[in-house]
C-alpha cells in the first residue's frame, strides 16, 4: 500500500526542527502579548527572547501577536507595518 508523501517547504522544516529555549507556553505567551505588542509599536524592541522563540514556533500565536498588533495600531491611528515587520524578524 503505498502512501502519500507532502513536501515541506524550508519554512516548515525551520519550524519543526528550531530550539524552543528559552520556553514559554501559549499561556505565558497570552499573558505577555499586550505589553509585547505595545513595546513593538511604541518602536522599542522588547527584551523577552522566550516570546521572540515562541512566536516563531507557533502559529496561533504568531498571528494572535500579528492581529493585535494590527487593530491597536488601528485603534491609536498608527502605521502597524514597521512593528508588524519586527514581529517577523528571526529570532535566531
Amino acid at each position: 500500500m503505498s502512501q502519500a508523501h507532502m513536501s515541506l517547504s524550508y519554512q516548515q522544516a525551520r519550524s519543526l526542527t528550531q530550539d524552543t529555549e528559552p520556553y514559554l507556553s501559549c499561556d505565558d505567551c497570552f499573558d505577555l502579548v499586550d505589553g509585547y505588542v505595545e513595546a513593538l509599536l511604541s518602536g522599542a524592541e522588547p527584551d523577552l527572547p522566550a516570546m521572540r522563540t515562541h512566536l516563531a514556533g507557533c502559529a496561533a500565536c504568531a498571528e494572535e501577536a500579528r492581529s493585535l498588533v494590527v487593530f491597536v495600531a488601528e485603534q491609536d491611528g498608527r502605521d502597524p507595518a514597521p512593528a508588524l515587520r519586527r514581529l517577523e524578524v528571526d529570532p535566531t
